[in-house]
C-alpha cells in the first residue's frame, strides 16, 4: 500500500506551449498515469483512438455528462472535451500520480471540485510559451491545421495566457530539455509534501 495519496497534476497552457509533450514524457519516464481525455473532434492523421483521446460522438458525450461520468468538461475550439472520473480517482487512491493535459476551463472546474481526494491531490501548472512569435511558429509548424484553424487557436491561446495567475506553478517554456527538467522538479517536490502522507508513512 502506498504511503501517500497520488498527485493530480493538472497542466494547462495554450496550444503549442508544449504541455502535451511534457505530460506524455512524464508518464513514460516514471510511475505516472496519463489521463486520456474524451473529445468530439475528429482524430488527426497521427492520432490513435483510446491512446491520444477517447473519440466520442456528440450524442455519446452528452450521455456521459448526463450519467455524471466527467470530472470536468468544456467546449474548446468548437469541440467538446472532458476528463473521465474513471481515469483519475481510483489511481489517486492507490497512490498513483495522475497527469492531466486540460484547458483553463477544465482546470477551473477541478480546482473547485469538492471531492476530498481531488482537493488533497490537486496541483496545477501553467506552461507559458516564450513569446507570441514563437507560439505562432509552433502552431503553424505542426502542419496539421489550416490557416483558419491556426488563427482560431492563436486567438484562443492569447486568451488562455491571461489565466496563468490562477495556477500554483508557472513554467516559462524555453527548450524541451529545460522544460522537462523544471517540470520533473515540481513533481519531485510535490511527492514530498507532508500533507499527502497517509497513516502508513513511517514514524521517526
Amino acid at each position: 500500500m502506498s504511503s501517500r495519496i497520488g498527485i493530480l497534476l493538472v497542466v494547462s497552457g495554450p496550444s503549442g506551449s508544449g504541455k502535451t509533450t511534457l505530460c506524455r514524457k512524464l508518464a513514460e519516464s516514471s510511475n505516472v498515469h496519463y489521463s486520456i481525455s474524451c473529445t468530439t473532434r475528429a482524430p488527426r492523421v497521427s492520432e490513435v483512438p483510446d491512446e491520444d483521446y477517447h473519440f466520442l460522438t456528440p450524442a455519446e458525450f452528452a450521455s456521459y455528462i448526463e450519467q455524471g461520468e466527467f470530472l470536468e468538461h468544456a467546449q474548446v475550439h468548437g469541440h467538446h472535451y472532458g476528463s473521465l472520473k474513471s481515469e483519475v480517482i481510483g489511481h489517486l487512491q492507490k497512490g498513483v500520480d495522475v497527469v492531466m493535459d486540460i484547458d483553463v476551463q477544465g482546470a477551473a472546474q477541478i480546482r473547485q471540485c469538492a471531492d476530498g481526494v481531488i482537493q488533497l491531490a490537486f496541483v496545477d501548472v501553467f506552461v507559458m510559451p516564450p513569446n507570441e512569435n514563437e507560439l505562432a511558429q509552433r502552431l503553424s509548424g505542426r502542419g496539421t491545421d489550416d490557416l483558419v484553424t491556426i488563427a482560431l487557436r492563436m486567438k484562443n491561446a492569447l486568451e488562455e495566457m491571461r489565466h496563468w495567475h490562477n495556477y500554483r506553478y508557472l513554467l516559462m517554456s524555453c527548450s524541451r530539455e529545460k522544460d522537462f527538467e523544471q517540470f520533473s522538479g515540481i513533481v519531485t517536490a510535490e511527492r514530498m509534501r507532508v500533507s499527502r502522507m497517509l497513516d502508513t508513512a513511517p514514524n521517526i
